[in-house]
């Protein structure tokens, strides 16, 4: 008899797994709506936040800082680590958490995706979710998601009030900036879709201020290296930029732009330098609290879930004491516009790309790429799918109400704007 029983637990509990991996999809390939999954008790929940670094990081800060409002606001018990690399280390910590009977675990970097997922295959019955990642919406693994936010509209605001501030600095009688006052410096992580498409945002904001802006970007290769990110910055610096930006995680460059007394718009956070104008940054909390909400309510998680100013997802720090007269007027006025839709940031009128399709290196998107006589996009094939070939595969260029834009975060949350725009040089 207890062999029978044995025997019958064991089909039972396999029959379970197979029926927690095999969740049916929809026509997208994202998991179907509904689902067998039982709601959760608040007291029975415990969640957790897996940090690539610190709170010295502004990045895993701003993740950290959103995590403990989240849970705080709903009542329920979390962890968080930091300090955990890109690799085994992320994968062991998720399946430690898994066993320790976490419901629902949160990872913060790009490169926790692999580990995350993996984790994911292992314990059907507990929810993964990932920051800035580009797998889950072809993945199809019902308890794995991917989330990030239209940053991209909060680096356009940054970018107006940092063209604000070069004519308050330099503009003559009409508003207008000499060539050389500007240039714009950026001190940008890695030559990631992430970064290019926040660089170009932000150069876009300026662009729509002082039409002459160029800017100038340079790679420290880390996202987080407070001596690179500062020396970096004063190269910029000392090439005539007159105003700095960043996506970086210290505050090496900041803290470059206050000794040189040079203007800074800075990222994930007030900066409390003298220089600072303003800073985007993504607010987690609103995808956190969702999260929550579906795990306590047996609810799917969306596998692709990408965060708007109308979710609070993106928004602006209070202007430091160094932003221009008048910022936060022109900054309401810019963002109802963005709101309503009447103002694409990638509007495909508002740049060209003549020096990408002229580029024949072997790391070239021309090939991807169709403009018209002045340069304007009119088709690119962006790598969407990102299944590891490299090779883009979805045309994300549209036309509504009269306008052609790049459609960033409408075909997968994570960002895909990966071109090298006229007027932004690499060094």
């Amino acid at each position: 008899m207890k062999k029978f029983l044995s025997v019958l637990l064991t089909l039972v509990m396999i029959l379970a797994l197979v029926a927690c991996s095999a969740a049916p999809a929809n026509e997208t390939g994202k998991p179907a709506e509904g689902g067998s999954k039982a709601p959760v008790e608040k007291a029975d929940l415990k969640v957790a936040l897996i940090c690539l670094h610190g709170e010295n990081s502004t990045y895993d800060k701003n993740f950290i800082d959103a995590f403990k409002t989240a849970c705080g606001n709903k009542g329920v018990e979390y962890t968080i680590v930091t300090d955990i690399p890109e690799g085994e280390e992320c994968y062991n910590k998720a399946a430690e958490f898994a066993d320790d009977g976490y419901g629902l675990i949160f990872a913060d970097s790009f490169g926790h995706e692999p580990y995350m997922l993996k984790a994911a295959k292992e314990f059907p019955d507990v929810q993964f979710c990932h920051a800035t990642g580009t797998n889950a919406h072809t993945a199809s693994v019902a308890n794995f998601q991917d989330a990030f936010a239209s940053i991209y509209e909060g680096r356009f605001l940054a970018g107006v009030a940092a063209g604000l501030k070069l004519v308050e600095l330099y503009g003559d009688d009409t508003g207008a900036v000499s060539d050389e006052n500007a240039k714009i410096g950026y001190v940008g992580a890695f030559p990631y879709a992430e970064v290019i498409s926040g660089y170009t945002s932000f150069y876009l904001g300026a662009k729509s201020i002082v039409p002459n802006a160029t800017m100038e970007v340079q790679y420290t290769n880390s996202w987080y290296d407070e001596t690179a990110e500062k020396t970096t910055a004063q190269a910029l610096i000392a090439d005539g930029c007159k105003l700095i930006s960043q996506h970086a995680d210290s505050m090496g460059a900041p803290t470059a732009c206050d000794e040189a007394k040079i203007p800074n718009v800075a990222y994930n956070g007030s900066t409390g330098k003298d220089t600072f104008v303003v800073a985007s940054r993504i607010n987690w909390a609103p995808y956190f609290e969702y999260a929550i909400d579906c795990t306590l309510k047996g609810e799917n998680i969306p596998d692709d879930w990408t965060g708007t100013m109308a979710t609070e997802s993106v928004l602006l720090t209070d202007l430091g004491k160094n932003a221009a007269p008048d910022t936060a007027e022109k900054l309401e006025e810019v963002k109802a516009q963005l709101e309503a839709g009447t103002l694409k940031v990638f509007d495909c009128a508002t740049f060209t790309v003549k020096n990408a399709l002229a580029d024949t290196s072997d790391f070239s998107k021309a090939s991807y790429i169709t403009a018209d006589a002045e340069g304007h996009l009119t088709a690119y094939n962006a790598d969407v799918d990102d299944d590891g070939t490299f090779v883009g595969e979805t045309n994300v260029i549209k036309t509504e109400g009269g306008v052609t834009y790049f459609a960033e975060s409408e075909f997968r949350s994570a960002p895909y704007f990966d071109v090298i725009i006229d007027g932004i040089t690499i060094k």
